[in-house]
């Protein structure tokens, strides 16, 4: 199972993983009832837009990667890979019966926190698969995504 994925590879699945969250957002803002929150679903889809550009940039820039001290390749890659297809986005079917699902507010802001926290943990892994030259960039976009989880529990203790 070695080498399942490269970093770029990876790298592009970050891309793909704020593609996807950009569409959800979109959605979720149109399932939004109260004012507020479809703003706040608005404006996170366009942070998505951000964090494409963060994460192909990136893209364009990665030299070799080289596998964590202490890891076992094929152990390393297997996480990887199953971090990868835990994400809900990745797994079209539950992604579409969630989001159908919502019927409330409440609802669209609890599953828009789910994938806040499942973005950072990616993310944060992502971090060891980088240079160290560009760990700040994907910390960058691992801060920006935990204000995102923040506002989203802000707005759901103001609605409750």
């Amino acid at each position: 199972m070695a080498g399942i994925f490269k970093v770029n590879e990876v790298v592009g699945i970050a891309v793909e993983i704020e593609r996807r969250g950009e569409a959800f957002y979109r959605e979720m803002a149109a399932r939004a009832q109260d004012h507020k929150v479809r703003e706040t679903l608005d404006f996170l889809a366009g942070e998505e837009v951000k964090h494409q550009k963060f994460f192909s940039d990136l893209l364009a820039r990665l030299e070799p990667f080289q596998l964590p001290p202490g890891s076992d390749e094929d152990e390393y890659w297997a996480y990887v890979n199953d971090l990868i297809d835990s994400h809900f986005l990745f797994d079209d079917a539950l992604n579409r019966r969630l989001v159908s699902s919502v019927i409330s507010d409440k609802e669209v802001l609890h599953l828009a926190m789910g994938f806040e926290k499942e973005s950072i943990l990616f993310f944060t892994e992502l971090k060891s698969l980088v240079p160290t030259s560009e760990v700040q960039t994907v910390e960058a976009c691992i801060q920006e995504e935990r204000r995102h989880l923040r506002k989203l529990v802000e707005m759901l203790k103001a609605s409750s």
